[in-house]
């Protein structure tokens, strides 16, 4: 992650597409549910890359070659005969949003495109020189939040847990281990602005609490979706760990939310300026 641009982007890209594959496995064990694994993986590979090749493309370049790509899957379960088309057209759609997104997000932020004002250095740096853009110290700060959130909600949940946060989603979860782990989280925050310096403390400590908070309902939406169609694990990628999805959970549904925080914070300061 630490090295380059393109070293993030190799390895975003094979955890999201092993995540999608996990994702569509996991649901075509369920009897009336029948994703386009190979198309939808194909989709979302090719989702993945316009962000991470978008020096050769702009934004809007991005969005119109997105929507045929989505549209293809309507037309494409017109040929598979198979029960709940709508359903499966859902699911299928569903996971690159779900699973590929995020990570190409990411991606996206790490590295804006800033221009030099000239076009041959630009159309130079651009194609060749991602590299001198890349800032991944926001990214590594918010990994190391949620790291510590799982961290602390564990650790007070089997100290001091005794009130179920959600049994019905997640039986070993507790409100005890829930706060314990966003009180952990946003004292990290407050540290990690002392050396990312990027994003002012009141921010960072923002980002401990939205983590805290989305990070735990990301993982409680994944464990639903489990419960849902009777699996335990994601896959057994990770031995003694589950999933690719068991381990990013917390990332797929937070990483919108402190990614829109970020983004606003900055547009509301530039118009306060």
């Amino acid at each position: 992650m630490m090295w380059n641009y393109w070293s993030l982007c190799a390895l975003f890209f094979l955890i999201s597409m092993l995540g999608l594959n996990e994702l569509y496995t996991i649901l075509s064990k369920h009897g009336n549910l029948h994703p386009q694994k190979a198309i939808g993986m194909g989709v979302g590979a090719i989702l993945f890359l316009l962000f991470a090749f978008r020096y050769q493309f702009t934004s809007e370049l991005i969005f119109t070659m997105m929507i045929p790509l989505l549209v293809a899957i309507f037309f494409v379960e017109l040929y598979r005969k198979k029960e709940s088309p709508f359903v499966n057209i859902g699911v299928t759609i569903l996971g690159i949003i779900y699973v590929v997104l995020p990570f190409a997000l990411w991606v996206n932020f790490v590295c804006p495109y800033t221009s030099f004002h000239n076009p041959l250095i630009d159309q130079f740096a651009n194609t060749f020189l991602p590299t001198a853009m890349y800032n991944p110290h926001i990214l590594l700060g918010y990994f190391f939040i949620l790291w510590t959130n799982d961290t602390g909600a564990y650790i007070t949940g089997r100290t001091m847990g005794k009130h179920k946060l959600w049994e019905r989603i997640s039986p070993k979860k507790t409100w005890e281990g829930f706060i314990g782990g966003i009180v952990l989280s946003i004292a990290v925050g407050y540290l990690i602005s002392h050396y990312y310096t990027e994003l002012s403390p009141i921010l960072w400590m923002t980002i401990g609490l939205l983590v805290g908070v989305f990070g735990t309902l990301g993982d409680l939406v994944e464990s639903m979706f489990k419960r849902s169609i009777d699996v335990k694990e994601s896959g057994g990628i990770l031995p003694g760990h589950g999933g690719i999805l068991d381990r990013f959970d917390g990332v797929l549904l937070s990483t919108p939310i402190i990614l829109a925080v970020i983004q606003i914070t900055a547009i509301v300061s530039i118009m306060l300026a």
